[in-house]
């Protein structure tokens, strides 16, 4: 791996920590401290604005606008949307003696920038020093508020050290937002109302139509006095600061979209407002400490270092780890079933906020073993997005339902059409997802009244997108692109053709359990979907009949012609030259065997057990050496089947890539936003890597491995109504039973019943 670690922010348990602040590092910094409460997000940029360097970004999920593209060929979208920046509720301005404060000229001092993981606050403080020799202690406090997802905070501090003296104060509310990458606003059509202490707005996105109510209330000792531009207001204010006095501004901010409009959602955001102006800041902040005290207590992991010599390294791995659970349970909790999670979560505007087929295959499994309500939501975000995947299929002149590769709201918003014709990996992995819920929940229920639709329709798109060899007689995929996006417009994809056979099995398993099991919904399904009852025998000989590139040693060819593809020696390409997309010409990536991230080993990872340890073996030593890890979803998969096979050197290396990936800038990109659902693989890193979890078979199956630095590895899952609580140590793993029925598990290839706790030596 050519790639190596950017190390900037402090190692601390729970907090990321900046002391000192280095202009060069701004946007890498605003992405790290970006804060959600998966209905909004904010990037962790200056309040106060000024000349730095940033991208300045608030985010609601779901709001989003549309570009109409050049109609070219048949298949390829002619329309896409992408996230943009909602009201910008954090704006200050802050002015002493003419002077405004702007970081990126002011003179300052003691700056310290933090990010606390057990309260999801962030807080920044200096000293300000004016060309007049006055110096001003500032301090900003900012949260979402977790339980109330419309309502955001602000608290600004001002203490003057060596005046006492006037100090001009501006807080304002601001559509005249601007989308980076098209460099312009995306909002039109504002109402707006202002008062001395609380403002209100409402605007609409140019085209999706979308309106979103964004206010604020105020409190601010003497006169203020609102100033209005176009689509944006200020109130404005003096305040008198005395040495050695502080004093702060509170301000509560909400932002309503509820999928209403005009009247109604004016007065639905003004109840809102209403709401929270009677809840004090100090009261809103402690309910969001309690709230996050609950959520660590039941899904924190722990990690001990076995001596001094392994404590830094080990320090930085809980911080890492702690990290990336903490953001991901920031982007998505379950709240909403419209929404689903984006590549970037909300806290930048790269891959414009779409969401990819990560999220069934990488990022179920997180909550799923905590928090199985949240993982049903994302499921039926697929199943209320069903007639637009159908009608994806028939652009591409399929049957049945094809899921996009990248989409806010269930449309393709994709426009290479490398990837969004040749990927089938969004509607296999959402069939994947189906049978892991199912498998792990047994919601039955779930699956006659949702998923057998939306697995029959996949069904239906993988047998009409499917050709047979006119050589070998077997099926296959033509002219595809794996989930390796170094290769495309290839034939016979491992990958592909292993998840369209088991994703066809799956759905003719599923509608035969239907009709003897629940046959009345069977019945219903048959007629909303006109399904001839020689279909489900055709995908079962499909399934039956896939060609799987595999040799006599049980090597796996990625895709035909893979093993003829002259060879790139990876550890040669200097650090310099990352990302590659940025750096090669886009045909250079395409002429080598180098690979972007896990194909062959994906397989081996998802479905685990249906392959042999030499199986696995076999294929990790021959792609690990030329998969590059351009894709953030790459280390964990290395690390988890690395621990499985027990190869703890790379497994401990590849996880400390994955869990500090964006705070180390391992790719070099972490600036664009955070890589969200590679975080959720962090989390599996821990699970399935290090305690050897896996969920593919009948029962629960654990095969801890702890790495030689760690003294102490802990962490719990909820399964089927039960807490199980994990601690490994070296001599071995004790498994808790903290509420629940008995339950069978397999450790170490022995079945043992869990009815209170156990111990199991280490092997």
């Amino acid at each position: 791996m050519a790639k190596i670690a950017d190390i900037y922010f402090k190692v601390d348990p729970w907090r990321i920590i900046e002391k000192g602040f280095d202009p060069a590092y701004s946007r890498v910094s605003e992405s790290v401290f970006s804060l959600a409460n998966e209905t909004m997000g904010v990037r962790g940029s200056f309040d106060e604005g000024g000349s730095v360097d940033s991208l300045r970004g608030v985010y609601v999920n779901g709001v989003y606008d549309i570009e109409n593209l050049n109609k070219s060929y048949r298949g390829i979208v002619d329309h896409t949307h992408f996230m943009i920046p909602a009201a910008d509720w954090l704006r200050t301005k802050i002015t002493l003696d003419g002077e405004e404060l702007d970081l990126g000229k002011a003179a300052f001092r003691d700056f310290e920038r933090t990010l606390d993981m057990r309260a999801g606050t962030l807080t920044r403080f200096f000293v300000w020093r004016t060309s007049t020799g006055k110096e001003v202690r500032l301090t900003f406090l900012r949260f979402l508020d977790m339980i109330h997802r419309e309502r955001a905070y602000q608290r600004v501090s001002m203490e003057a050290l060596n005046f006492t003296g006037e100090i001009e104060f501006s807080s304002g509310l601001s559509f005249d937002t601007r989308h980076e990458g098209y460099r312009k606003c995306f909002w039109t059509d504002t109402r707006t109302q202002a008062a001395s202490d609380r403002v209100s707005m409402q605007s609409r996105t140019t085209l999706s139509g979308q309106e979103l109510f964004a206010a604020f209330a105020l409190s601010v000792s003497g006169e203020a006095c609102s100033m209005c531009g176009g689509k944006t207001v200020d109130i404005k204010t003096s305040i008198l600061l005395r040495q050695g006095e502080a004093c702060h501004v509170d301000k509560k901010a909400v932002l309503l979209f509820n999928g209403k409009s005009g009247d109604a959602l004016w007065t639905d955001g003004a109840n809102a407002l209403d709401a929270s102006e009677n809840v004090s800041l100090e009261d809103a902040l402690q309910a969001q400490r309690e709230y996050w005290d609950a959520w660590w207590a039941t899904s924190d992991i722990q990690i001990e270092a076995s001596g001094d010599e392994n404590r830094e390294a080990v320090a930085a791995e809980q911080q890492g780890i702690r990290f990336c659970s903490f953001q991901l349970a920031q982007t998505y909790n379950g709240g909403s079933m419209r929404h689903n999670i984006g590549a970037k979560g909300m806290t930048g505007e790269a891959y414009n906020g779409h969401a990819f087929w990560d999220t069934e295959s990488c990022c179920l499994p997180f909550y799923l073993f905590t928090n199985p309500q949240a993982a049903r939501d994302l499921l039926l975000f697929r199943y209320n997005t069903l007639p637009m995947a159908l009608e994806r299929a028939g652009m591409l002149d399929c049957k049945g339902a094809c899921y996009p590769i990248a989409t806010l709201n269930g449309e393709e918003g994709c426009a290479l059409w490398q990837h969004a014709s040749l990927q089938l990996q969004p509607s296999t992995a959402v069939a994947y997802g189906i049978w892991h819920y199912v498998h792990l929940t047994q919601d039955d229920a779930f699956l006659w009244e949702y998923g057998a639709e939306i697995l029959l329709q996949i069904a239906r798109f993988l047998y009409s997108r499917a050709a047979k060899s006119s050589k070998s007689g077997k099926y296959g995929f033509y002219g595809v692109m794996g989930p390796d996006e170094f290769h495309m417009m290839v034939n016979n994809n491992a990958y592909t053709n292993y998840m369209g056979k088991r994703s066809l099995a799956y759905a003719a398993d599923t509608l035969e359990r239907m009709r003897t099991q629940c046959p009345q919904a069977y019945a219903a399904l048959i007629e909303k979907t006109a399904l001839a009852p020689e279909e489900i025998a055709a995908w079962r000989d499909m399934a039956d009949n896939m060609y799987i590139p595999c040799g006599a040693d049980g090597l796996i060819e990625q895709h035909d012609g893979y093993f003829d593809l002259p060879h790139t020696e990876i550890s040669d390409i200097p650090v310099s030259e990352f990302p590659l997309y940025e750096h090669w010409s886009y045909d250079r990536i395409y002429r080598t065997d180098m690979i972007k991230q896990p194909d062959v080993l994906m397989i081996l990872y998802l479905y685990n057990s249906s392959f042999s340890s030499e199986e696995k073996r076999t294929n990790y030593n021959f792609y690990q050496p030329r998969t590059i890890h351009e894709s953030s979803l790459s280390p964990a998969i290395h690390s988890i089947l690395a621990a499985e096979l027990g190869n703890m050197d790379d497994a401990v290396r590849f996880f400390g890539y994955a869990t500090r990936l964006d705070l180390d800038n391992y790719n070099r990109n972490t600036r664009e936003g955070l890589h969200i659902t590679s975080i959720a693989m962090a989390w599996a890193n821990i699970v399935y890597g290090f305690a050897g979890l896996r969920s593919d078979t009948q029962t629960l199956l654990f095969a801890p491995r702890l790495p030689e630095r760690w003294k102490k590895l802990s962490f719990s899952v909820l399964y089927r109504g039960r807490v199980i609580r994990v601690c490994m140590e070296r001599a071995g793993t004790r498994f808790t039973l903290a509420q629940g029925e008995a339950l069978p598990v397999d450790v170490y290839g022995r079945r043992y019943t869990l009815t209170d706790e156990l111990f199991v030596s280490a092997i």
